[in-house]
């Protein structure tokens, strides 16, 4: 069987299971049987001439035949998609463009950029979904997302070292924040020392050994007293409102704190610089996702609503 002979659903199939990282996964996502999975992924490698998924414990990961299949399976399907467009005589600018984001920027980036878009572009429809960075990462390898903001932190390396390299572009970058409880006495300054945050009662988000936990100040140089984790933000600040601790703030999120918190700069310190990062594979894009792209941008220069 020759490469050309592969079919769109097979190539669909393939996509699906290395974003979902299992075959049961994609299945569930595509309507389609386990077993009709199988027999789609068993044509591809045939195809291919050699597996194109190696199987882990913590799900299936593509081997360097199944990076290859799924560089040119995105390029395919992206064309068969632009050829459906413009048979239905859709404009350029009209479709349908696929974003994921971090969470904070999900919360504050995207309204705005929404906001842009549909002013100034109308046509063009966007479907969004957060999550964490290699699950983000993941999509776009797999073709599953068109364009990705994932959140960064120093030393700002590449998310991830697969080949070809990400074109990454920074929308902003700026400085993390402290949330505290409104009535706790530092909450009356403008910012807050790196010192005054030693002995303070923190709100993280996950824990993980020795590791600094998100929602802890990093530069903190002792082991900090952590009273409670949550896994989103809405949560952790409202503890922070009923007094039950200090948390972090990425600058994103500092406009959308409940009442009773206040967020501070701090100083004394190392910065703790944030970026947002856009991410897309090195290809030319439609017309559609580049009007994204300009709404993005549009909505990440919008001044922060705290000195930063």
């Amino acid at each position: 069987m020759d490469f050309a002979d592969v079919s769109l659903a097979g190539l669909r199939v393939v996509r699906e299971i290395a974003e979902r990282r299992t075959f049961s996964a994609a299945a569930v996502a595509l309507g389609y049987t386990q077993s009709a999975v199988s027999r789609q992924v068993a044509a591809v490698e045939r195809a291919a001439g050699a597996p194109i998924f190696e199987r882990r414990r913590e799900g299936v990961r593509p081997t360097a035949a199944g990076q290859v299949v799924l560089r040119h399976a995105a390029a395919v399907l992206a064309e068969i998609d632009a050829a459906d467009r413009e048979l239905r005589g859709l404009p350029d600018a009209t479709g349908t463009v696929r974003l994921g984001l971090y969470p904070t920027a999900g919360a504050m980036l995207l309204p705005r950029a929404l906001a842009a878009l549909r002013r100034a572009h109308p046509g063009v429809t966007v479907v969004s979904r957060t999550g964490g960075t290699p699950v983000l990462i993941r999509a776009l390898r797999a073709g599953t997302l068109d364009l990705a903001v994932i959140g960064s932190a120093p030393p700002f390396r590449a998310p991830d070292t697969e080949t070809p390299a990400l074109t990454l572009e920074t929308l902003v970058e700026r400085n993390l924040c402290v949330a505290m409880p409104s009535a706790h006495p530092l909450a009356a300054n403008d910012s807050v020392d790196l010192a005054d945050l030693r002995g303070q009662q923190w709100i993280a988000g996950r824990t993980a050994g020795d590791e600094p936990q998100l929602g802890v100040w990093p530069g903190l140089d002792e082991r900090p007293e952590i009273t409670h984790t949550a896994h989103d933000w809405l949560t952790k600040l409202h503890l922070v409102a009923a007094g039950f601790g200090f948390t972090t703030v990425p600058p994103d999120l500092a406009a959308a704190v409940p009442p009773g918190v206040r967020v501070l700069t701090v100083r004394g310190g190392p910065e703790e610089r944030r970026r947002a990062v856009l991410a897309h594979l090195p290809q030319r894009l439609p017309e559609s996702t580049l009007r994204v792209i300009e709404a993005l941008r549009t909505a990440a220069a919008a001044p922060a609503t705290i000195p930063i």
